[in-house]
């Protein structure tokens, strides 16, 4: 599903995602879980703040934001 971001854009550009929205909301990102890159996409494994975790994909030659999977089980790390 393809979601708009908006970025902490530093030295890469859009560095990692602050608040993502899709449907008729706006998600903030309260934790960056984990993050790997692969050829030419980044991963961000992120907590909202509704607790949920989510699983964004950002494809840099496209310059697309998709949303690759939700987990309604609320994140119960410190």
């Amino acid at each position: 599903m393809v979601v708009q971001v908006e970025c902490y854009a530093g030295y890469r550009g859009n560095e990692r995602p602050l608040r993502f929205s899709f449907g008729n909301r706006t998600y903030e990102v309260r934790r960056i879980l984990d993050r790997w890159y692969g050829e030419d996409h980044r991963y961000f494994k992120v907590q909202a703040d509704n607790e949920y975790i989510y699983l964004l994909k950002y494809n840099e030659a496209e310059d697309l934001w998709t949303l690759e999977w939700v987990d309604p089980q609320r994140d119960s790390s410190p």
